[in-house]
């Protein structure tokens, strides 16, 4: 019989929005290192061998509470920033959001200079190829960013591109600090995005 072995994929919760600051630098905000601290706290924790973190501040500080809880060391992957934005840079909320509709309606055009999902879908499954793999090493945890992490899971589980499946409704919580979960083993998702602090 063979054991779970599992794969988890958590986004760093809300951050400080800072238009003079290049968004891949926004730290956590109070709200969101509050929920951090919880989310470090959660027993599955234990099962946890491996740490791996994009290089964004706001992940890696995410990231470094679950590595001075656990003790492990964190594994920081540039590769799995969040898709590139910097063409627009920071954008209001609403247009933000437009922009993010487009990105995934339309997953190999790019939106006014933004990388195409089609591409940051093939970069995120190209740097997590190793720790998607089934091993013996025990589970695994990645932190990273929405959109990245939602393309990820689209590829693992074998669905379309589509913003209905990122981090927004649904059971998710607004702002970030969700998490999903893959069966290595079996090859199948145990669960969509939901909170990682409960």
């Amino acid at each position: 019989m063979s054991t779970v072995s599992i794969l988890r994929y958590a986004t760093h919760p809300q951050v400080r929005i800072s238009a003079e600051i290049p968004v891949p630098r926004w730290g956590l905000s109070e709200l969101g290192r509050t929920r951090a601290e919880r989310f470090a706290e959660q027993p599955w924790l234990a099962s946890t061998a491996r740490l791996i973190s994009s290089g964004e501040t706001k992940a890696l500080e995410t990231a470094a509470l679950v590595a001075a809880r656990t003790g492990l060391a964190i594994d920081v992957r540039e590769s799995l920033h969040e898709n590139d934005r910097s063409t627009t840079g920071f954008v209001e909320p609403r247009r933000f959001e437009t922009l993010a509709d487009q990105f995934f309606a339309r997953p190999v055009e790019s939106v006014e200079g933004w990388e195409s999902a089609f591409d940051a879908q093939a970069r995120v499954v190209a740097s997590t190829a190793d720790l998607v793999a089934d091993d013996d090493r025990g589970d695994a945890l990645i932190v990273g960013h929405g959109a990245v992490g939602t393309l990820l899971m689209c590829a693992l589980a074998g669905l379309p591109i589509s913003r209905s499946l990122d981090q927004v409704g649904g059971s998710a919580a607004p702002g970030g600090g969700n998490l999903w979960a893959f069966d290595r083993s079996r090859r199948t998702l145990i669960h969509r995005w939901r909170p990682f602090d409960r």
